[in-house]
């Protein structure tokens, strides 16, 4: 697993130079072309509804079965609406903030928010939970608004590790703090129903910065969500 609590201490405490924060940056990137939204959605609905058809005729698949004759057009929909709409910086949710009258000044802990993506590699589901707490520099965001940045950081090809670093960053971002820290634990169907098909297993991966790298931040935190 990618281990980068070391640099983000480096980045809060001592400050990086310009080249290696770009290649920080790019540690927690989506991989993906510059040209990739010049295409319209419906355009790559059609083409992908059309390579899909050409993978089911490979496999020998009867098109002009009932059941089987809309499902090109459902997966191309499914693709681009659905399962990867998180590729799209149009679906970034906008965060909402509001101001802490209360003057709240400990952790906030959403734990058990559903996690529902897809390996990279096999294309395959991962599917599990994420828990996320941070402490509030002056403002609170809108409970829902951690679910989405979840589920959007989720609705693309991913790995774990990367998931992980990127609901950090983007709770980050729209806090305005980087008192964040994430946990996803996931079940990776390309374990499970390929290769070793181990159906038991699942992986946990863990992102901290700011107050939640010191030891008794981040226990109070795994104490919260082991409750």
């Amino acid at each position: 697993m990618i281990n980068n609590n070391a640099v983000n201490h480096l980045t809060i405490e001592q400050g990086i130079t310009d080249f290696e924060h770009e290649h920080y940056n790019a540690a927690f990137n989506t991989p993906i072309r510059p040209d990739a939204f010049e295409m319209d959605d419906d355009t790559k609905m059609e083409m992908i509804a059309k390579h899909f058809k050409g993978i089911m005729q490979v496999l020998g698949m009867d098109l002009n079965d009932d059941s089987l004759k809309d499902t090109p057009k459902r997966v191309a929909k499914m693709y681009v609406k659905e399962i990867f709409s998180g590729l799209n910086p149009a679906n970034k949710p906008e965060p909402t903030l509001f101001k802490n009258p209360f003057q709240y000044k400990q952790m906030l802990v959403e734990r058990n928010i559903a996690v529902f993506s897809n390996c990279e590699h096999h294309f395959v589901p991962i599917v599990g939970k994420a828990h996320v707490a941070y402490i509030s520099n002056g403002h609170v965001i809108g409970l829902s608004k951690l679910n989405r940045i979840v589920q959007y950081c989720s609705q693309r090809p991913q790995v774990q590790e990367r998931l992980t670093m990127q609901i950090a960053n983007m709770l980050k971002e729209a806090l305005g703090t980087e008192d964040v820290a994430v946990i996803v634990d996931a079940h990776h169907h390309c374990v499970s129903s390929r290769g070793i098909r181990d159906a038991g297993s699942t992986t946990l991966t863990a992102e901290y910065s700011g107050q939640f790298l010191v030891t008794e931040t981040k226990n109070e935190f795994l104490k919260h969500i082991a409750s």
